[in-house]
């Protein structure tokens, strides 16, 4: 075990409530460290023109649009991006399949989170009958060659499952129809899903045997329990690549050059925000 993991067995009163869910001040804590290191990743990652890719791939509503939020909200949005694809368009259609997904591959120095992939064929397109039987089977055939393909081109693969329990699913499912913040989180696909679990199981079974190759397997991720899942796949992940602390070292600004000789130009020349607290704000240059 870890020195977390032993300290939480240890002391559980500390990590966990009575209900096992993790405390949300030592999720905080974590979390924080965590993104610290991720920080430090990115860093050695750009220096040393690495390229990465993690797939997050999972049931509808387990929960991987929140562990992706967690990974980018601290990190530059130029070395780390998600590439969450929409629906092919016409054109799309005709070309080979990994076509549009090649070209959002990272260069060196990038880090790319694919908030779903080219694994959509082997789910919701395999499950729902968007594509032919024969494009299926001709992506099981593909698909372990073309990730062998990116390996060897110096491309570090990770992909993360994202399992969650059907209850749980469906208590997410309820929770963004009453919530209208988050109801643009439930599409037509996901309310046809819902009614499709045993298919999408097989569907995925069917998958990882075919994909859970040597050289870019598959992690499964145990998600109903959000906050331990966000934890246990950024701890994963930065354990997946040896990074050294590349980071700035602190530094010393220097004494800003005197303003004199600039005279601003009147106030009412400029539009301003409206304040809704009221009062007067103060222009800040």
């Amino acid at each position: 075990m870890t020195d977390l993991a032993e300290a939480a067995a240890a002391e559980p009163a500390e990590f966990f409530t009575t209900k096992g869910k993790l405390k949300s001040r030592f999720y905080e804590q974590e979390l924080a460290r965590l993104q610290m290191e991720l920080a430090k990743l990115q860093s050695w990652v750009k220096q040393q023109g690495l390229k990465v890719v993690v797939i997050f791939e999972g049931r509808d509503a387990a929960g991987k649009g929140g562990v992706i939020k967690r990974i980018t909200e601290r990190l530059n949005p130029r070395v780390v991006r998600v590439e969450a694809l929409g629906t092919p368009t016409d054109r799309q259609k005709t070309q080979w399949y990994f076509q549009r997904y090649v070209e959002r591959l990272p260069a060196a120095g990038e880090i790319v989170l694919f908030d779903r992939s080219w694994y959509n064929r082997a789910g919701v397109e395999r499950v729902m009958g968007f594509c032919t039987e024969e494009e299926y089977e001709e992506f099981l055939r593909s698909c372990p060659e073309f990730e062998r393909m990116l390996v060897r081109s110096g491309i570090i693969l990770l992909k993360y499952w994202f399992s969650v329990s059907r209850d749980e699913q469906e208590r997410r499912f309820q929770d963004r129809m009453k919530d209208p913040k988050k109801r643009w989180k439930l599409s037509d696909m996901d309310l046809e899903s819902r009614m499709m679990w045993e298919e999408y199981s097989k569907a995925k079974d069917r998958m990882m045997a075919y994909t859970d190759i040597k050289q870019a397997p598959w992690y499964v991720v145990p998600a109903d329990d959000k906050k331990r899942a966000r934890l246990n796949t950024i701890s994963h992940l930065l354990s997946r690549i040896p990074y050294d602390d590349v980071t700035r070292p602190e530094i010393e600004l220097p004494q800003r050059p005197s303003q004199e000789g600039y005279i601003r130009p009147p106030m009412s020349d400029q539009t301003f925000v409206p304040d809704i607290l009221g009062g007067v704000q103060q222009p800040l240059d």
